[in-house]
């Protein structure tokens, strides 16, 4: 019994801890309900991230990713670091890195803190791991 739950704990990792304010959360799950079916996976995994954030207040928030912070972080598979700004849909653009709260690294990223790491599932069904090195606003 013990080595089907370390199997289960192995596959599922535990998810850090995040945090936001009421006004984002209110604002991206609105985003994430009108999107549902247009962009079905994503949509839901951030409905999904929203759903076990901590709601703070501002002042709580020094070194977490939030809407349009500066984010540099390290893709864990690749060891490349890239830094992007996270935006909502309509203010992305890949070529200035400022990538969309709608992409599965966007919904990631949201509410983690400097140092945390995460694991998420990507559209082609892959494990991806990303650390957040820093955060700006």
């Amino acid at each position: 019994m013990r080595n089907i739950e370390a199997e289960v704990r192995r596959e599922q990792p535990a998810l850090p801890p995040i945090k936001i304010t009421e006004d984002e959360s209110r604002r991206l799950s609105s985003l994430a309900n009108s999107t549902m079916n247009l962009f079905p996976l994503v949509a839901q995994f951030l409905a999904r991230e929203l759903e076990r954030a901590t709601i703070t207040e501002e002042n709580d928030l020094r070194g977490v990713v939030r809407m349009g912070s500066k984010v540099t972080y390290r893709d864990d598979e690749t060891g490349t670091r890239r830094e992007i700004v996270l935006v909502y849909p309509h203010e992305a653009n890949i070529e200035l890195n400022r990538i969309s709260i709608l992409t599965p690294v966007g919904a990631a990223l949201i509410g983690l803190s400097e140092g945390q790491r995460i694991e998420f599932q990507t559209p082609d069904k892959r494990t991806r791991g990303l650390t957040v090195l820093a955060v700006s606003q």
